[in-house]
């Protein structure tokens, strides 16, 4: 990983280490097909106590874990500067399967591509019997 995709990716880390300072909040979520890689980012923005999401983007990386992505991580920091966040909330784990129920597989179905979500709880990563 280059110098410059570390110094993103600690940046980003420190926002988000600073806690909750107020609002707006970005919350940045990453999603992969397993718990070791990250091939998705998602950052939506909340305005204030009990909103609704009023900025959504992602991003994707096919060729290898998104964050190392040096430019990916710098235009998450560019959308969250965008829209004057205080706070920046992220899991430290990957919170599971980078496709869309409704739109990548069908509703209620688990998803074809990743199997390792399929019996997986996505918050805590422990199999669901």
């Amino acid at each position: 990983m280059s110098l410059k995709a570390t110094w993103y990716q600690d940046k980003l880390k420190k926002k988000a280490k600073r806690g909750f300072q107020g609002y707006p909040i970005a919350t940045v979520t990453f999603y992969g097909p397993n718990d070791q890689l990250a091939n998705k980012v998602s950052v939506g923005i909340i305005q204030e106590e009990d909103g609704e999401v009023t900025a959504l983007e992602r991003w994707l990386d096919e060729d290898g874990d998104i964050r190392k992505n040096g430019p990916v991580i710098a235009e998450v920091l560019a959308f969250i500067t965008k829209h004057g966040t205080f706070s920046v909330i992220s899991p430290e784990r990957i919170l599971g399967c980078p496709h869309e129920e409704g739109s990548d597989y069908p509703i209620g179905e688990k998803c074809p591509k990743c199997a390792y979500w399929a019996n997986r709880d996505r918050f805590t990563g422990k199999l669901i019997a």
